[in-house]
């Protein structure tokens, strides 16, 4: 359970407290009634049934009636332990048998006058495991362990770690007391307060930590100059933009043109809605580092995003002599020599590619830009290896499509800069969304033909499900026969991909839809990121209920990406459990995906959010950054305005904060050592 010290044991918190200060009568019992205590005279212990089905069982007596109380284990060792006759507290989780209500392995103690004045107090439940159990080291023995621990510890032995000023600001109790107080409270009250104080510490030194390696960054790390905007952005600007950028396009632009001037390296991240010209934005940050003498490169996780980032990238540029060029896997031979000495020269200036640009070979004169399209789906490691292509580090954008809430972002990517794209292009309509039950389905196929009869194309995408690549595969081969079945040879022409393919089918699959050679592209979720196809219309998502929100969310951003009217067609089965019919009326009622995003982490919890740095920041053990919110705010604007005033806390009043923070990185893991 990660115990090794006294302060992990400090560290493990109760899930819960039993009031114990009150003491129910056994006439107080019915069929609601989930754990309870009572108190009276113990009667009757007995042993019964035969070897196989041995049982205690004992009756408690009080002046409303009678409670049966039974045990399976440990019988001997419980019955010498008990006294016919004697008063016993008890506690304990209600069945009911025949009707009867009964108590199975009771928690006992002997009833002394104190307990019976209330004097109680709320009694801590720990997590542990049925191992420990076996061992004896229940939760009533953590209990015990940790009350013997907190005995010992005096108010020196738990420093303080926050300012003084934020803790008479917050009205915080001391530290000492929380930790004595979460486990041991005097009352609901003093519960609380400790509570507070230990999830503000969590949130608070998680949001220093991260904001002191974004504050050091930006005083230490050198970083190339792009200190004029010159002649190919102007150009490009003023004559060559397809659409006038919106406003939250033209924020961010400006906020890369001021980080890339300064003289440290730029590290941002760039997240916007499917759709939302993100690509744009990449094109600027690259045409800014060209006019500075530098050369810029943008990487993608797939071979098909990467052609698509290309082919979309030199239409733009048409007009522009500006040499671009294509690394991928399967650049091979003359044409591989030839860019690789050209990237060498400083000739090619902007080199799009996927995971092929980290190659040892591909060496840079002067790399300015570094653009990573869908992060998440690289390591840090490899991204970290793009950075070393250059004596001075060159500038990092990060790109990601899908919408982290901003919780999740504060918290997750907080040591990261960060720029929002949140508005579509104007022409841009927003895709309808409507639920369907498998009974419609002859309804949902007659549309998808009306849709393809006016020229148009589909998507039908199937879950994978199964922890079987060979049931997932079967199950996508019925739905692609009865897809078959929908929409017949020679008329309608299908293409099918899915994750068994082997790399080249799927590409060539995939390329028969992007050219319009085929209608409907049956398929997994491995379509998810970056395909895009403005001529597809609707797309028809099968068992929708078995899909994540920001999933559903991602597969619905392949549609609406041209002019015309597009669809999204949410099929699912009969039976729906309040979680996915929640997920599918949220998908129904809102295309927004920093709304949808937030709904994901309510429903889900942070833990499970796809692309999420789950680097320790988001293991607390006590906070919760759903719930929350407001503390982390909180919590947020007090660290940054703490390094405002002191950036590399040395006055009096942040003294025991850094010594706390230098403490608990030390080179030595102390929480290891016994």
């Amino acid at each position: 359970m990660n115990i090794f010290t006294f302060r992990d044991l400090l560290e493990h918190f109760p899930y819960r407290h039993v009031d114990k200060t009150s003491v129910n009568t056994i006439a107080d019992i019915n069929f609601q009634t989930e754990y309870i205590q009572v108190a009276g005279v113990l009667l009757n212990v007995e042993i019964t049934g035969g070897k196989t089905a041995r049982r205690l069982t004992a009756q408690l007596k009080d002046k409303t009636g009678f409670l049966e109380l039974t045990w399976f284990q440990g019988i001997n060792w419980v019955q010498k332990t008990l006294q016919e006759g004697q008063s016993y507290l008890v506690y304990g989780r209600v069945s009911f048998f025949q009707n009867r209500p009964q108590i199975v392995h009771p928690e006992m103690e002997v009833l002394t006058t104190e307990k019976q004045d209330g004097k109680n107090f709320l009694e801590p439940v720990y997590p542990t495991t049925e191992k420990l159990k076996a061992r004896s080291l229940g939760g009533r023995q953590i209990a015990k362990l940790t009350q013997a621990l907190i005995a010992q510890l005096r108010e020196k032995d738990l420093p303080e770690n926050l300012p003084p000023a934020i803790i008479k600001q917050l009205k915080l109790v001391n530290r000492f007391t929380a930790y004595s107080h979460i486990h041991f409270p005097p009352g609901i009250k003093e519960y609380e307060e400790a509570v507070k104080r230990l999830k503000f510490d969590e949130l608070f030194l998680a949001q220093l930590r991260m904001s002191l390696v974004r504050s050091t960054r930006h005083r230490f790390s050198k970083g190339v100059i792009f200190d004029k905007v010159g002649e190919l952005f102007n150009t490009f600007y003023k004559n060559h933009l397809p659409f006038e950028l919106t406003n939250a396009q033209k924020r961010v632009v400006k906020e890369i043109r001021s980080d890339t001037a300064r003289g440290r390296q730029m590290n941002r991240l760039l997240q916007g809605d499917v759709g939302s010209g993100k690509t744009i934005v990449a094109l600027l940050s690259m045409l800014l580092a060209l006019d500075n003498g530098y050369q810029a490169c943008l990487m993608a996780p797939t071979e098909i995003l990467a052609r698509q980032h290309y082919e979309t990238i030199t239409e733009l540029l048409d007009k522009l002599d500006i040499p671009v060029k294509l690394l991928t896997g399967s650049t091979k031979g003359a044409a591989r020599k030839k860019l690789l000495h050209e990237l060498m020269e400083g000739d090619l200036k902007i080199l799009i590619g996927t995971h092929a640009v980290i190659e040892e070979a591909v060496q840079f004169r002067r790399l300015g830009i570094v653009i990573i399209d869908e992060q998440h789906r690289f390591g840090v490691a490899q991204r970290a290896r793009l950075w070393q292509k250059a004596e001075v580090p060159p500038h990092v954008l990060v790109m990601t499509a899908t919408p982290i809430p901003r919780t999740l972002a504060m918290t997750a990517y907080g040591d990261l800069d960060y720029s929002v794209i949140d508005e579509l292009p104007p022409g841009r309509q927003p895709v309808t969304t409507v639920h369907r039950f498998e009974s419609q389905r002859s309804r949902v196929m007659s549309f998808v033909k009306a849709e393809i009869d006016k020229g148009r194309q589909a998507y039908i995408i199937f879950p994978l499900i199964e922890e079987s690549d060979k049931l997932d595969y079967e199950n996508l081969m019925r739905g692609y026969e009865t897809v078959k079945g929908y929409f017949p040879e020679p008329k309608y022409w299908i293409s099918m991909v899915h994750g068994r393919q082997p790399g080249a089918q799927k590409e060539t699959n995939m390329r028969r839809f992007i050219d319009g050679d085929t209608q409907v592209m049956v398929s997994t979720t491995v379509i998810e990121v970056g395909v895009n196809v403005p001529n597809a219309t609707v797309m028809v998502i099968e068992s929708a209920e078995k899909f994540g929100l920001s999933q559903l969310h991602q597969l619905r951003g392949r549609v609406g990406r041209g002019a015309d009217k597009s669809y999204c067609v949410l099929l699912s089965g009969s039976k729906l459990g309040n979680e996915a019919r929640e997920r599918i009326r949220i998908m129904c009622s809102t295309t927004n995906g920093f709304e949808i995003a937030e709904k994901d982490l309510e429903l889900r919890g942070p833990g499970d959010i796809e692309g999420t740095r789950q680097s320790g920041i988001l293991n607390f053990k006590l906070a919760d950054i759903v719930h929350d919110r407001s503390l982390l705010d909180i919590a947020r604007s007090m660290a940054l305005a703490v390094l405002e005033k002191d950036p590399d806390l040395v006055s009096a009043e942040n003294l025991q904060l850094k010594e706390f923070l230098q403490e608990q990185k030390s080179p030595i893991i102390w929480s290891k050592i016994s």
